[in-house]
Formats: C-alpha cells, structure tokens, sequence
C-alpha cells in the first residue's frame, strides 16, 4: 500500500470511530456535577461503614484500576452456584462476594447456600467505568434513569438519572445490607458515623475535604447547602464521582483527535477487523458500548433470564446490557457470568459464534478469523483502548485502601477439634473491632441446634499445642478468664454440623481500649462425641480507632 492509500485509510478509520471524543457523561439537570459533589461521592463511594456490618463499600466490587469492576473475581470466594445451587458444575458464575447473611438486628443467617462464608451475587459485578454514559444500569438494566427517594417516594430524577438509582440499590441489598435493612437505618448511621474511619492511605482530594469538613452533615453542607442527609444527596454524590472518571487519555483518543501514528500499524489492522465484524453494531465508538441489550449465546437462557426478568417479555430471554469495551484488558474475567478468562477467550468465543443458540441475537456469527488476525485485533482491544492512569490509579483513578484489602481483622487463628460426623466448629468474624461500633460480633458455624455453647474470652492467649481433654485450647484460662453460656440457636435441630449461632454488642467510645487485644474460642455441647463436645479455632480481636 502506498503511503498516501495507507493515510486514506487511517483516516477513514478514524472518521468511522466519531468525530467528537469521549467527554463527561451528562448529568441531570436536578443533579449538576461539582467539586464538592464529586469528592463526597469518592468517601461515600469507599466507605465500608455504609454497609451494615462496616466490611463492605461500593468499591469493594468495583475497582477503579480493574475499569470499575472486582479484582477479587479470580478468588475461590467469588464464586455463585448458578441455578443448580451445586458449586463445581458448568452453570457456577464468577459473581462478587458481600457481607456474610445476617438479618435485620444482625444476628448471622444460613443462607442455605454460602454461610459461613460470605454472600455472592450470581453475576459478576459490572465494570461501570466506561459505561456511565449508559441510559440503564446493572447486566438487566434494572436502574433506569428515573429516580425516587426511598424514604419519600418523591420523584427527584425525572430521566437521565441511571447511575444515581444504581446507587441506591446495594446499601440495602445482600452485598452491603442484612436482609430487611432500610434507608431510614442507612441514614442515621452515615450521619453518625466519622467519614472514612476505616479507610487508609488517603488521596489528596479526599484528606483536603476532610480537614475542611471533618463530620458528613459537614460535607453534605458543602456539597448540596443542606446537613440533611438523605438517600437522594447519598445516591446524587456518588453519581457524580462516577460521572468524574471519564477514561478519555488511551491511545485511541489521540488517533480519533487526528493523530494517525497513535495506533500501532497491528493496532490499526485491528481496528480495520473490529470495524469490519460485526464488533461495531454492539460497541460503538466513542464510548465502545451501546445502549442495546444482547443474547450472544453465552448460557442457555433458562439458567439466567437476564433482561426479561425485568420486562417480562419473553422475547428478551438471556438478554444483557453491552459492557463499554474501554479498559478491556483490565476487565476479566468476561461476560455477566465471568465464563470467560481472558480476552483471548473472549475473541475466540466471538470467533466461533458463540456457544448457545437459543434465543441467540442474529448479529453473533462466526467471523473465521486467522490467528494473525486475532492477535491483532487483541492488540487493538488490550493496549489501544487502554487509558494508562487506570491501572496505575491516577487521579482521577486513584482512591484510598479499603480496611477490608489488610490483614483479616479479627483474625481467626488455631485449629478446633470434631464434634459429630467429624464437623469442626469454626469462627464467623466478619465485623471490624471498631471502637463506637454499634455492630460488632462474631460467631460459630458446625454444631448441633439446641446444644449448649460457651464463649470462652481472656487477654491472653496460649501457644499452640496446649491440649484440655484431648481438645486444643486457645485462651489462657489464667488471663482474665470470661466464659459467656449461650445455646446454638440456629439451624436445624438435631442435625451435626448444621447449628450456628452469634453474638452482637456495642464497643463503647473508650480511647483506652485502642490496642487492646481479646482471645475468644467457642466451646460447643456435642453429645455424639467422647468429650460430649467440640470446639472451635481462636479469634484475636484487636480493638481499633481508626
């Protein structure tokens, strides 16, 4: 090719693209983007005392170096059984993993299906980074862009207002809430609590707010001229920090601005295969996705109805929002399921025309394409769509450290021993030692119900090989000894190793207790059992004043 038919098609590559880049989401006119706006919805946004057990914020799903999604997707601990409800079989989904089920006064819940461990969605949470444009939000497209208070009913948002009624849903779903939590709840304890207690290593924008607006009232003043905090002004904030992180400096900007030596000459020929397939229909330029909902033929549709649960028409079955194609090399795993690894497999999924065919969108056909080609074309997706602050958390991608991303706090520790059917009793520690805290608690999972339990605490605990009866003993029975009696009162009776049960208090404001470490081990009644008990691991809790 000559240089100028080579400049030709540069050019008619870009034209192709967009004539404008990609500029802030718009925003509705009852919820104008400010500084202050902007930086309160980045502390609410990675505030884990909004969830209810104070272990979980919106960014404990959402990422910003992973373009808006979970980092944690590749963990055993993100993952959702599908519809099957048995783990290890071709319809598990990589999903995101909240609080452990607990209900509305805190007390831990079996869920049936993950306790002890903590609840997981049955799909992988949406890399929203890219996809704020977006009219609907969630793979269905649930939150759309009208927008009522919870606690009022009043409409605050007439249209455009998708990711403020996003926002109000986790707060009080299983991600974030116990079952039955409320707005009114949610409210009264942000408007208590100390902003970013729990956070560490504090980004500038965020530490400059904070000195100048020290408590939420404070902050929710300079942001909307009112200290009422309410779940509009919760929801309004963090759409506006969303609305903030608009990924427009990846190598593709620059070649749609004009510069033709941006994209690499593998890059180039990538875009020409991605213009040329059917790529584009879905993922138009500039923000790569589209306002369309698709059945690609990634599951049978029977195992996830996606878009026509919402509209109840049957002809959405299996149907999803497009994901923005910005960032793509930090998104995986891909699809709603997270079925696919990396985008190597995503390419190859698309090359052989998906997997599925019911219900399947005419437009998923096979594209046939060489591995030359492919390589290219993921050249073109992983390095030319790629915003390099992203995944170097650059303002405005940076953020905070989550308390939940250190050392587990309270940290189980030990080994227990086997009561009945050879269950071992173990810890459930899923709430920080926050001094103030109003939710503090911890529990046990593996006895029998209606058997008596006891909860041994001391400030001290023993070394490991410390043995009572056959049974390893974790707290020093010389140290400030307290034995609490109790019962396992949860799970069905009679039945070895399906009995829990929790205990819940209140951690005064006492600054003297910072530093200060409990041992605690459960001691359960087990009939079936020489001892006629077992026993449970240890658990140091350390507790804090963040």
């Amino acid at each position: 090719m000559t240089p100028m038919r080579h400049l030709a098609s540069l050019l008619a590559l870009s034209a192709i693209l967009s004539a404008q880049g990609l500029v802030p989401p718009p925003a509705p006119i009852e919820n104008p983007t400010t500084p202050a706006k902007v930086v309160l919805g980045k502390i609410l946004f990675y505030e884990e005392q909004l969830s209810s057990d104070n272990s979980t914020a919106c960014a404990s799903c959402h990422m910003p170096e992973v373009a808006g999604g979970d980092p944690r997707a590749f963990t055993a601990g993100n993952v959702h059984p599908g519809p099957d409800a048995t783990f290890g079989t071709v319809d598990d989904a990589r999903g995101s993993r909240g609080i452990v089920s607990c209900s509305g006064n805190g007390t831990l819940v079996d869920d049936g299906v993950f306790f002890p461990k903590e609840i997981v969605t049955a799909r992988k949470a949406p890399a929203f980074i890219g996809n704020q444009w977006d009219a609907q939000q969630f793979w269905d497209g649930r939150a759309d862009g009208k927008v009522r208070d919870p606690i009022t009913n009043a409409t605050v948002i007439g249209t455009g207002g998708s990711l403020e009624a996003q926002a109000l849903l986790p707060p009080i779903a299983g991600e974030m809430g116990c079952s039955g939590r409320n707005w009114p709840v949610i409210v009264a304890k942000i408007t208590g609590a100390r902003p970013m207690r729990l956070a560490s290593s504090l980004t500038p924008d965020i530490a400059a707010a904070l000195a100048a607006h020290p408590t939420y009232p404070a902050l929710f003043n300079a942001a909307f001229g009112t200290s009422t905090i309410t779940p509009s002004l919760i929801a309004f904030a963090i759409a506006a920090y969303e609305r903030s992180l608009v990924p427009n400096q990846a190598p593709i900007d620059a070649f749609i601005a004009g510069n033709t030596a941006a994209l690499t000459p593998a890059q180039v020929n990538g875009l020409a295969i991605f213009s040329a397939s059917n790529c584009a229909f879905c993922h138009t330029s500039p923000t790569f996705t589209s306002p369309g909902f698709f059945n690609i033929g990634v599951r049978p549709p029977a195992e996830d109805m996606g878009r026509a649960g919402i509209t109840g028409n049957f002809a959405d079955r299996g149907k999803f929002k497009t994901p923005s194609l910005r960032n793509a090399a930090l998104r995986g795993p891909y699809f709603h399921n997270g079925s696919a690894a990396t985008l190597a497999d995503v390419i190859d999924f698309y090359d052989r025309g998906g997997d599925f065919a019911d219900n399947r969108d005419s437009i998923i056909v096979p594209l046939n394409l060489t591995n030359a080609q492919k390589a290219d074309l993921h050249d073109f997706l992983a390095n030319a769509l790629l915003d390099p602050r992203v995944p170097a958390r650059l303002p405005p991608f940076d953020r905070p450290v989550l308390r939940s991303e250190g050392t587990p706090d309270p940290a189980p520790f030990g080994v227990g021993s086997p009561g009945s059917g050879g269950f071992v009793p173990q810890m459930v520690a899923p709430a920080p030692a926050m001094i103030g805290s109003d939710h503090f608690g911890f529990g046990v999972f593996g006895g029998i119900a209606g058997m008596p339990a006891y909860l041994l605490l001391a400030d001290a605990a023993l070394p490991p090989g410390v043995f009572v009866g056959g049974m390893p003993l974790w707290v020093d029975p010389n140290a400030s000894l307290n034995v609490l009696p109790l019962s396992v009162n949860g799970g069905p009776t009679g039945i070895p190793g399906q009995g829990f049960t929790s205990l819940f208090v209140s951690i005064p404001e006492m600054p003297a207790l910072s530093g200060v470490s409990l041992y605690a081990q459960w001691v359960l009644g087990d009939p079936g059992v020489p001892t006629g008990m077992a026993v449970s691991d240890g658990l140091a809790i350390t507790f804090s004043r963040p």
